[in-house]
């Protein structure tokens, strides 16, 4: 029987949420291993003069705890 854990990570990009989701996932791995998936669980952005500048996720990422 495995246990999972999940961690929920914030990260942004000034390119895209794609972007921002795999910064998320990238720096979750520097960490930790065994990362089996990762759930949005919300996206925002930030505005400045009327054009987005920034994409931010809010992302739970699934991994598997070794014994």
């Amino acid at each position: 029987m495995s246990i999972v854990k999940v961690i929920e990570v914030i990260a942004t990009s000034t390119i895209g949420f794609d972007d921002a989701t795999k910064n998320a996932l990238k720096e979750a791995s520097k960490s930790i291993k065994n990362i089996k998936s990762i759930y949005i669980k919300e996206m925002t952005a930030k505005v400045d003069n009327n054009e987005i500048v920034s994409f931010g996720v809010n992302a739970k990422i699934s991994f598997v705890v070794e014994h």
